[in-house]
């Protein structure tokens, strides 16, 4: 029964990122849920349940998924990030076959750099226009632009607060903060429509949607994936490091990434965001030293639970469009930030110029949205600096490091 309890609580502090990210792509809640509890149990299965950790929506996919429904559909989309999955599950089978070492040789700090940097950047527009109260392509006031600017600045200001000046447990919630304070104004502001609450039903089966199988879906999905697999490489130390047990080894970091994967390609099969390991629910296991790995079993099994409750998925769809854009603010700048320190903790020197014209490139074909096409094949924006950055770290020759692109006398 502790175990259970301690699991609730896991999955109250995974929530609020939980749910933001398919409230943000358009994508199901309910769906997002089951796909979280689906993809930790299968973790569970492949790691042999020794790793603390759950797994549930990853933000790196944000930026992708919504470019992805708009011009592929739904059912493309979810097509890609299955390829992406199984990406993992090949790096998985690399990483057992020759070691962990060509991963960082592949992707070096100045290529996942500029890489994690687009992704953050990439939506930037968006989160603006939405705190604003339009569409994500500004294309239409959705909500009194007066009232917005508002509720976007208490969403953004509580979440900020909370990040910083919280201890212990509220430390972690600070997007369910964010949320709270800023659905409390816009019930203020009268802009909240809870018509489809009392319409839904109590317990309903999710809206799960089948994938389909896009060539230039599954092209673009798949660069998409180096980040989150980088940054899952990131995690997995984090909780060696709380629980004190080098889970690189047992069960390897081959069955972790493998997992992640596969968790991914399960949350996909049926319409819900991509899986990742969650930051925050590490946090919490320090916090509380809950390091047996039931706890999350518990966890996910209360996310399927809560999965086919209706009249949640409906009220999550209540909360307005500035409440989301003013903590995408800090979400996709804080995204960008993680990008900008690992050319700095690495330190990578950027006035060496075959690292300036990686960063450079990738960084302008990334946010710019660059795109290449033959036929029916058509690569754009992260897909595509994803692979530039990757072909230019493989071409450009070392030892050409040390010459400047500018001198610093024709600047003067």
């Amino acid at each position: 029964m502790k175990n259970a309890i301690l699991g609730v609580q896991m999955l109250f502090v995974a929530f609020g990122a939980l749910v933001l990210v398919p409230l943000l792509t358009g994508l199901d809640p309910n769906v997002a849920l089951f796909g979280a509890g689906i993809g930790t149990l299968l973790f569970q299965v492949v790691t042999r349940r020794t790793v603390p950790i759950f797994l549930a929506s990853s933000f790196a996919f944000i930026a992708p998924v919504l470019y992805g429904i708009q011009t592929w559909g739904l059912a493309s989309t979810m097509g890609g990030l299955i390829a992406a999955g199984f990406v993992y599950v090949i790096l998985g089978a690399l990483i057992k076959l020759r070691g962990a070492g060509f991963i960082h040789r592949l992707l070096p700090p100045v290529v996942i750099g500029p890489i994690i940097m687009v992704i953050g950047l990439g939506l930037a527009p968006t989160a603006v226009n939405m705190a604003m109260g339009k569409s994500g392509d500004g294309a239409a006031q959705l909500v009194n632009a007066d009232f917005s600017i508002w509720i976007a600045l208490a969403s953004l200001l509580t979440t900020i607060f909370i990040s910083v000046f919280s201890k212990g447990i509220f430390k972690l919630l600070p997007i369910f903060g964010g949320i709270i304070v800023g659905y409390s104004l816009s019930l203020l502001f009268g802009i909240v429509n809870f018509d489809a609450v009392h319409q839904a039903a109590w317990f309903v089966m999710p809206n799960f949607t089948a994938p389909e199988f896009n060539i230039n879906a599954i092209l673009f999905m798949i660069p998409v994936a180096i980040a989150p697999a980088i940054e899952h490489v990131g995690d997995i130390l984090s909780i060696s490091s709380v629980t004190g047990k080098d889970y690189l080894k047992k069960p390897g970091l081959h069955r972790t990434i493998a997992g992640d994967g596969i968790a991914t390609m399960a949350a996909a099969m049926v319409g819900a965001p991509p899986n990742t390991t969650y930051s925050e629910v590490t946090g919490a296991v320090m916090l509380t030293k809950s390091f047996n790995p039931v706890i999350m079993t518990w966890a996910a099994i209360a996310a399927i639970v809560l999965a086919w409750v209706g009249k949640l998925g409906a009220l999550l769809q209540t909360i307005p469009l500035p409440v989301m854009g003013g903590i995408m603010i800090l979400l996709f700048g804080s995204i960008a930030a993680v990008g900008l320190n690992t050319l700095i903790k690495n330190q990578v020197d950027l006035h060496k110029s075959r690292n300036l014209v990686i960063v450079g490139v990738t960084l302008v074909f990334g946010i710019a949205g660059m795109a290449f096409g033959i036929g029916e094949f058509n690569l754009q924006g992260i897909s595509l600096c994803g692979i530039v950055a990757i072909i230019l770290n493989l071409v450009l020759p070392k030892d050409i490091g040390d010459n400047h692109i500018v001198d610093n006398a024709q600047i003067e």
